[in-house]
């Protein structure tokens, strides 16, 4: 809003000699930077204020693990307020409203994906939370079959957006790892745009494109829900994660730097460096209420939308695998849910792991939580800096 503003005005503004000041608000890298800064600032003026309000409201969570051992070391849980993925929401939200272009349709749509999924978080963790106290038989939650269906519904709305709005076929390259998208060339070469694409390149039809889209977005959002079962376990990694699709959301929108790296050019796609940067900035500040012990959680109201969100971002890039690779905990996650139960079903009552998620796994084992949250930490940062430097491995 005040990049549009400012854009709006700046005959104006430059009539009053304040274009010199003001000017920086052209730079997408230092509206990302401010974003991570302001949202961050919003979560921690409004967090006390917000759990409180969460108290009041009686929305504590008291989780069930079907597991004696583990039930017992999460006891201490018990009765933290959850949903306070509101504070993420609205802070992602804000600071993208101010600060990014909302000319942009990749922006728009964003924040359409992040409230989407934020109000279908609401919904699912406020029936949930409340059916101790509404009439006897009140529904816990949502189906696992509506929340998927919400899931897919947008991650389809935004997959075909994205793919009527990409004005070449390069926002449409299924970006393989190790494969050029461009023929190599030097910084110094006269650039042309479009770009000629590398022979071999599959340019995905639109069904191809739509399908895996909405696929990812559903995943993607599940995944950061599951893993959200520790003290600043979710919103550590997703931080981490953000800011990889940040850096990687930069280079398919400059196209000076696509080129070099031979990665598919998206036009218009570097703005989404700002939701990025916003959504980096509310995890940290929310991890100031969320590491252990934790004042309050973030809930579906924050994990799906934070998973969806990301995914999102990842597909207008271009960068599907790699987001494999910087979600690489997330992926972990919900497959060793997926592991589990299927070995459950096909054994009759035999088990992989302790328990699933894998994190409840190792602290069966002896890990404390503290350690669970930390060593994911470690590994999400060690997975983001392997999948920058694979840009390079072409």
């Amino acid at each position: 809003m005040l990049f549009n503003l400012l854009d709006h005005f700046q005959n104006r503004i430059e009539s009053l000699g304040l274009w010199s000041y003001l000017q920086v608000l052209y730079q997408e890298e230092f509206r990302a930077l401010a974003a991570l800064l302001l949202s961050f600032t919003l979560v921690m003026l409004f967090a006390r204020r917000t759990i409180a309000w969460l108290v009041r409201m009686k929305v504590g969570d008291s989780p069930e693990f079907y597991n004696a051992d583990l039930n017992e070391l999460m006891r201490s849980r018990s009765g933290t307020p959850t949903m306070g993925g509101i504070l993420i929401c609205g802070a992602i939200l804000v600071s993208s409203l101010l600060l990014a272009d909302m000319g942009n349709r990749y922006v728009v749509l964003g924040l359409v994906v992040l409230v989407w999924l934020g109000l279908l978080g609401v919904s699912d963790d406020w029936l949930k939370l409340t059916a101790a106290r509404r009439n006897p038989g009140s529904r816990e939650g949502l189906l696992a079959w509506e929340k998927l269906l919400f899931q897919l519904g947008i991650g389809f709305m935004a997959a075909l957006f994205v793919y009527l709005e990409a004005g070449s076929p390069d926002a449409h390259v299924l970006n393989l790892p190790f494969q050029r998208t461009y023929p190599p060339a030097q910084l110094d070469d006269v650039l042309q745009l479009p770009m000629t694409l590398s022979p071999g390149v599959f340019v995905l039809p639109g069904v191809v494109f739509v399908v895996l889209g909405m696929l990812l977005i559903a995943g993607s959002s599940n995944a950061v829900n599951i893993t959200d079962g520790m003290d600043g376990l979710a919103g550590g990694t997703v931080a981490i994660a953000s800011i990889g699709m940040m850096i990687l959301v930069w280079i398919s929108g400059e196209p000076r730097a696509s080129s070099f790296l031979m990665v598919p050019y998206v036009e218009g796609s570097q703005e989404l460096m700002v939701v990025a940067g916003a959504m980096t900035g509310a995890c940290i500040g929310f991890l100031w209420f969320n590491v252990s012990p934790s004042s309050v959680f973030m809930g579906d109201t924050g994990s799906l939308p934070l998973g969806g969100l990301l995914a999102y971002i990842a597909m207008v890039a271009r960068q599907e695998f790699l987001l494999l690779v910087i979600g690489g905990v997330f992926l972990m996650e919900i497959g060793s849910v997926v592991l589990q139960v299927g070995y459950f079903k096909l054994t009759r009552g035999r088990r992989i792991f302790r328990c699933s998620p894998i994190h409840h796994h190792f602290h069966l084992g002896g890990w404390s939580e503290h350690q669970v949250v930390l060593r994911f930490w470690l590994i999400a940062i060690i997975l983001a800096m392997v999948a920058l430097a694979s840009l390079k491995l072409r």
